[in-house]
């Protein structure tokens, strides 16, 4: 089973408080990682992760993701990224707690977008991470941009890309919520599945994230991963809670623990 899975910036942080991290949640999650893998000697897995109240921080004070121009503009990418990488070490110093062989792939340096969508991506580091039994971690971060200057790519836009030259069997969004509510943010009805037929009628009604999130809320994420479940024969993606006891280790079993988005 060849599996994407990220961990959401709402999970690993405290995204109302900046530059908290959660450091009991991270070393659950990454024991859980463990097991499955453990488990599961033939899963073969992508991690990615937001950046929580790290990245999103200073990405709102200066407007990354639209572009940058301007000395200042050029200071506020540079704390960007030092803000997403600091919270990047935090996470694989989590995992190699756990045993586990992690390696970030960097985005900006291997990433060149346009228009705010990759254009360029080496994806041999990658590659020979997985072929070598290594753990490849990714995370939102910016990058430099042929358009826009520079802009910030988060997980899903990375995971996008990875999905359509890799082609994953699943795509696994671990959060706070317990997957796609209906009626957010009353949360008394949950979605057990999406379909791109189905997501006209629904589209109007879904919440969006809690806290600061400058790449999308929920909405936009439902509707980057249908286009890829559409794009993508037998892709499915879980959106899921990561705070529940065992759920990611299920959802990395094969379990629908969440909102199932399919064909």
């Amino acid at each position: 089973m060849f599996t994407f899975l990220k961990l959401g910036g709402s999970l690993i942080t405290d995204k109302t408080r900046p530059y908290t991290p959660r450091p009991k949640r991270l070393d659950d999650l990454a024991a859980q990682i463990a097991a499955a893998m453990q488990e599961q000697p033939d899963l073969r897995l992508v991690l990615g992760h937001g950046s929580g109240s790290f990245g999103h921080q200073a990405a709102s004070q200066f407007g990354t993701r639209r572009g940058v121009a301007g000395p200042e503009a050029w200071r506020g990418f540079a704390e960007v990224w030092y803000q997403a990488s600091a919270l990047n070490r935090l996470v694989v110093e989590a995992l190699r707690r756990a045993g586990l062989p992690a390696v970030t792939i960097s985005p900006l340096s291997t990433v060149t977008a346009h228009e705010g969508r990759v254009l360029i991506w080496d994806l041999y580091p990658l590659q020979m991470a997985l072929g070598h039994r290594l753990l490849p971690v990714v995370h939102g971060d910016v990058v430099f941009d042929e358009a826009r200057g520079g802009t910030i790519l988060s997980t899903e836009d990375l995971f996008a890309h990875l999905a359509r030259e890799l082609r994953p069997n699943r795509i696994l969004l671990a959060g706070l919520e317990e997957g796609v509510w209906e009626d957010f943010p009353a949360r008394k009805k949950l979605l057990p599945e999406i379909t791109p037929e189905g997501l006209a009628r629904q589209a109007s009604r879904l919440g969006e994230a809690a806290g600061a999130d400058v790449t999308g809320g929920m909405q936009a994420k439902v509707h980057q991963m249908l286009e890829l479940v559409e794009e993508i024969s037998g892709l499915e993606v879980l959106v899921f809670s990561g705070e529940t006891d065992g759920n990611l280790r299920r959802a990395l079993a094969g379990e629908n623990v969440g909102t199932r988005l399919h064909r």
